[in-house]
């Protein structure tokens, strides 16, 4: 039975990966999955849409308008605490953001007037998510917010698949330029705060839903494929997204990979520890960053992914008709293990 966490925030740059433009041969037909229609609530225009001066009768009439969502938007989002009768503290933080972030909110207007390209993606996408997961509960609302530019590109709640559309301003966004804006975001990560990125950020998040992530503090090799793993699923879930918006990478970098392979594997092999716990090791090779250190400049940062999931994909081929709910039930060991991977 897969279980759901209250709230599931994610700050993730896109996680998912799939074979060039649409190159998929083996997409199931899904024109009969029934999803429903997906409507987008704009809980971004009806926030600020409230009077500042009003601020606790506009949060009961918004909670009331979104049951499922404002009482996470006030506590979790911007972590002001629950809404109740005697909650001055949320009431002065909401109001308090109300007038500081209305800028913002006017600035991402036009931008996201209208969302319906949007739930057009999302409504394929989760066609792939019931046919390979039938047994999986699809919140029942998406929802469109605009938060603190440090909290949640996405965030699953109990009810909801919310969307923070602060975290795709653009990336010339004038607050993501300054350099308050860079500390916080560098622009090898502000580059990818672009509309195209929020359905492949959307679907990483429900597969960290399905399949928690419970690699941390495992060897690096372990942590290398696990989140290959979530890479060929995303192949799976969304066949015609774009290695350059799945992967985080620029196309001149996945470019380097693909010529690199051999040498990025030896590099693995002659340099470190694949059993490795450290934390500070770690994180050069399966965490964010302008490139890996130790390899040239051409280099992503998280080539660990990259390289977990070419391992996936080697062990995949060598288990034909394995589904994706058998290859995320599989242990990472056994994957690694088992696939015997020597690129040359």
């Amino acid at each position: 039975m897969i279980s759901r966490t209250p709230l599931f925030l994610s700050l993730l740059a896109a996680a998912f990966i799939s074979t060039g433009c649409g190159t998929n041969d083996n997409r199931p037909d899904i024109s009969n999955i029934n999803v429903g229609n997906i409507h987008i609530e704009r809980f971004d225009t009806a926030f600020f849409g409230l009077d500042s001066n009003k601020i606790a009768a506009g949060l009961y009439r918004l909670d009331h308008e979104y049951p499922y969502f404002t009482g996470d938007f006030i506590a979790n989002i911007l972590g002001a605490g629950p809404l109740s009768d005697t909650s001055r503290v949320a009431f002065e933080a909401a109001r308090q953001f109300l007038v500081s972030y209305l800028p913002i909110s006017d600035s991402l207007r036009p931008k996201y007037r209208r969302l319906d390209w949007l739930e057009r993606q999302l409504q394929t996408s989760f066609r792939y998510v019931k046919y390979y997961f039938p047994r999986y509960r699809l919140p029942a609302k998406v929802v469109a917010f605009i938060g603190p530019f440090d909290g949640p590109g996405v965030a699953i709640t109990t009810y909801t698949l919310a969307i923070g559309l602060q975290s795709y301003a653009g990336r010339n966004f004038s607050l993501y330029l300054t350099p308050k804006g860079q500390d916080m975001y560098p622009q090898y990560i502000s580059r990818r705060f672009e509309p195209e990125y929020i359905t492949a950020n959307c679907l990483s998040a429900i597969a960290e839903d399905i399949f928690p992530d419970s690699s941390d503090g495992r060897p690096l090799i372990e942590q290398m494929v696990t989140k290959g793993r979530y890479w060929w699923l995303a192949g799976r879930l969304m066949p015609d997204t774009p290695d350059s918006i799945s992967t985080g990478y620029t196309k001149a970098q996945l470019d380097w990979c693909i010529a690199n392979e051999p040498q990025i594997w030896n590099f693995f092999l002659q340099n470190t520890d694949l059993y490795t716990v450290d934390p500070d090791i770690i994180k050069n090779y399966v965490g964010e960053g302008p490139k890996t250190l130790g390899m040239p400049d051409g280099s992503p940062g998280n080539i660990g992914a990259w390289v977990g999931w070419q391992i996936v994909k080697k062990y995949v081929s060598d288990h034909p008709g394995l589904t994706p709910l058998d290859l995320m039930r599989t242990p990472v060991r056994t994957i690694f293990d088992a696939a015997k991977y020597k690129p040359r």
